[in-house]
């Protein structure tokens, strides 16, 4: 964990004591530095409230499905953390079933699902290479949405 991410921690427990004691995870999204920034960026702003990784890259990635009241730190790409969330809901959809709904909550691009199938088919399709998983309309995605419970 990242010194500004233990800051950001004890100010979110300063005026929210009932908050765990240990700093939660923090980390940031995507795959690449520009994106990364922008979606915290987004994430500080409000706008971006739901994130979709796939079961898969969970599941290579030896990461826990996320659980409701969770909270993170969400940092840009150099772990500066730049906001405190806390997840509302999780439910494991197919990629083909996403909704525009979701699509928007996610808060980015132009907000449309097909913005959003475009620029995800092609995430999954990257962080998936060389694994057995392939990335089709039947791939499970983790649609979790979040509240922004402090920004930095």
């Amino acid at each position: 964990m990242t010194l500004s991410a233990a800051r950001l921690w004890d100010r979110y427990r300063a005026i929210n004591p009932d908050a765990p004691a240990d700093a939660p995870s923090s980390f940031h999204f995507c795959d690449n530095q520009a994106d990364a920034d922008l979606c915290a960026k987004l994430v500080a702003m409000g706008q971006k409230r739901a994130t979709a990784p796939s079961v898969a890259e969970l599941e290579l990635a030896g990461d826990p499905m996320p659980r409701v009241g969770d909270y993170s730190i969400v940092t840009d790409w150099a772990g500066d953390a730049v906001a405190v969330i806390q997840t509302v809901s999780v439910e494991t959809r197919r990629f083909g079933e996403i909704d525009e709904a979701f699509a928007r909550s996610e808060g980015e691009g132009d907000l449309s699902l097909e913005w959003w199938r475009a620029a995800h088919q092609s995430y999954y399709e990257t962080v998936l290479a060389g694994s057995k998983f392939t990335v089709d309309a039947d791939l499970e995605i983790v649609c979790e949405r979040f509240t922004l419970v402090l920004a930095a």
